[in-house]
């Protein structure tokens, strides 16, 4: 990981133990074995067909997300990818709505009708299907805030690398940094878009580095694995944001542990590299350096992974009882011209 074409932002882990404490610390590693255990039980639900479509794992990158919100808080714009049950989840929507959503359950987040994909909340426009598709929704979000004058806040958007070559991802780089909005766009590098590797996609690396400037835009590298790193940088990142209400391209350097869906074998890493990988679990990391610090100790953290996989059951369980949408609403929410004189005809 600590390639050297790779200029991370430098950390000190003491400011952030300090400046955050041991409850908020002991929190956020909660919400990332929350996560983990989420998206390991989803993975089961899919292979049982209890899911249908696709689905894609968000296990291996927890530390990102988390730290992000701490950082920056709750009460900004958010959009992301297809792999947004973990935001989704940060953001306040809860186990259950989740699953329900999955299930394709009336209670689901929304009501059935989304799936895996396309979870939402108050803070959260939205998962995205289409490839780099979300990038100019999160520079319009950065206009409404520049439009209204809020200085306080900011649209943060998380993409995967795989967005970089689209035209929308460069379309929206230019039109944020040419109208000055404050948003911050955050290239998730977990190596693969799809079964292809990043060096075969993304002329140049590293990232952020590269075309950060090539827009006008400062940048910034963090090391994905590491939940320290990630606080320490996304709040460097957002107080200058609001100093300069000027965007800023991330490249967060991490990896995924699963393949690019559950249907994905990922025959593309072998056993052995993804072994390797696994030696830098952000949330073993995490806990690791909480214990190091005498935050807590290996029993306690053991109860709460117990703790959050009996959440996460009890969730499952009541979302997998919960109703099937009735077909007569099938029509609702969806926007059509019913008038046919509207057309001429």
């Amino acid at each position: 990981m600590k390639n050297s074409k790779y200029h991370f932002f430098s950390t000190d882990t003491s400011k952030v133990l300090q400046a955050l404490g041991k409850d908020v610390l002991i929190e956020d590693y909660k919400k990332m074995v929350l996560i983990r255990n989420l998206e390991l039980r989803l993975e089961s639900c899919y292979q049982q067909g209890k899911i249908g479509g696709f689905m894609h794992s968000y296990a291996g990158q927890e530390a990102i997300q988390t730290a992000c919100i701490r950082a920056i808080g709750q009460d900004n714009w958010y959009t992301t990818t297809y792999r947004c049950h973990a935001l989704a989840l940060l953001l306040k929507v809860s186990p259950k709505a989740i699953f329900a959503e999955l299930f394709g359950k009336v209670t689901g987040n929304a009501h059935g009708r989304g799936g895996s994909m396309h979870l939402y909340s108050d803070k959260m426009l939205g998962g995205f299907a289409i490839v780099g598709g979300h990038t100019p929704i999160a520079a319009g979000a950065a206009f409404s805030l520049a439009y209204k004058n809020v200085k306080d806040k900011v649209s943060i958007c998380f993409l995967g690398e795989g967005s970089v070559p689209q035209g929308a991802f460069h379309e929206s780089l230019n039109l944020v940094s040419l109208w000055n909005l404050p948003c911050i766009y955050v290239i998730e590098n977990n190596q693969w878009g799809m079964g292809t590797a990043a060096k075969k996609a993304v002329s140049a690396h590293p990232i952020a580095e590269k075309m950060g400037p090539a827009y006008n835009i400062k940048d910034y590298t963090l090391d994905g694995m590491d939940y320290f790193s990630l606080h320490a940088g996304f709040a460097h990142i957002f107080e200058e944001i609001k100093k300069t209400q000027r965007p800023v391209l991330v490249e967060v350097i991490t990896e995924r542990f699963k393949g690019h869906s559950i249907s994905d074998p990922g025959f593309y890493r072998s056993k052995e590299e993804l072994e390797r990988i696994k030696k830098r679990d952000p949330i073993y990391l995490f806990k690791d350096k909480l214990i190091e610090n005498k935050l807590f100790s290996e029993e306690d953290a053991k109860q709460i992974e117990q703790e959050q996989i009996e959440l996460i059951k009890k969730a499952m369980t009541e979302a997998e009882s919960d109703p099937d949408p009735d077909p007569v609403h099938l029509g609702e929410g969806v926007f059509a011209l019913e008038d046919e004189r509207i057309f001429g005809v």
